[in-house]
C-alpha cells in the first residue's frame, strides 16, 4: 500500500446482545490464557475478531496494537482499542464505548483476580519445589505465545517466502534485544521508518 492509497473502508456490522455476550465471554477466556500479558493472546484475538467473525479488518487489528504499544501506559490498552473499533464498525459511538467496556472488563476481571490470589499463595509457598518448577516451566509457554503474536502482527502467516525482509528484520530485532542494551523504542522507531519508506 502506498502513502496515497486510501485506507480500506470500515466494516458495517449489525451486532445484537448475543454477539456482545460472545465477545465478552471470549475475552474472559483469553484473560485466563494471558500468561505473558494480554498481548500474548493477540493471535487468538486475531483468529476470533478478524478471521472468524470479521468484526475487525487486519488493518484495524494491527493499528490497535501498534497505537497501544507506542502510547504511554499499559500495553493492555490495545484491548480497549479493539473493542472501540468493533463498536465503531457496529455504527455508533455508544457501541464503541460499550465495546471498550466489554473487552476491558472481560480481559481484566479473571486475570486480575487470579493473579492476586496466586501471587499471595505463591509468596507464602515460594520455597516449595512445585512452585519453583511451575515458574520455570511457564517461561517457554510465554515465549511461544509472544512468538505467535509476532507472526500474526508481521503478516508472516500468509506467504512466508514473500516476506524474507520481514523475517530478517524480526530475527535481527530479536538478537539486538537479546544481546544489547538498546532501548526498545529505538527499534520501534527504526521499524516505523522502514515501513514508512516501504522497505518492508
Amino acid at each position: 500500500m502506498s502513502l496515497f492509497t486510501p485506507p480500506p473502508a470500515p466494516l458495517h456490522l449489525v451486532l445484537d446482545w448475543i454477539d456482545w455476550l460472545h465477545l465478552f465471554t471470549q475475552y474472559l477466556l483469553l484473560s485466563l490464557m494471558s500468561i505473558g500479558g494480554a498481548v500474548s493472546t493477540s493471535s487468538e484475538m486475531h483468529r476470533f475478531l478478524v478471521e472468524q467473525h470479521h468484526w475487525l479488518t487486519q488493518t484495524q487489528f494491527n493499528e490497535s496494537i501498534a497505537i497501544a504499544q507506542a502510547a504511554p501506559g499499559p500495553n493492555v490498552l490495545f484491548v480497549a482499542l479493539m473493542g472501540w473499533n468493533v463498536g465503531l464498525n457496529a455504527g455508533s459511538l455508544a457501541a464503541a464505548c460499550g465495546g471498550v467496556a466489554v473487552t476491558m472488563i472481560g480481559i481484566m476481571l479473571p486475570s486480575t483476580t487470579l493473579t492476586y490470589m496466586a501471587a499471595r499463595w505463591g509468596h507464602r509457598n515460594r520455597d516449595l519445589r512445585a512452585v519453583r518448577a511451575f515458574k520455570l516451566g511457564m517461561a517457554p509457554v510465554v515465549i511461544a505465545l509472544l512468538v505467535s503474536t509476532g507472526i500474526i502482527l508481521g503478516g508472516l502467516n500468509t506467504a512466508p517466502q514473500g516476506h524474507w525482509a520481514l523475517w530478517c528484520l524480526t530475527i535481527a530485532s530479536g538478537l539486538i534485544i537479546w544481546r544489547t542494551r538498546i532501548h526498545l523504542l529505538w527499534l520501534l522507531l527504526a521499524g516505523a521508518l522502514l515501513g514508512w519508506f516501504q522497505f518492508i
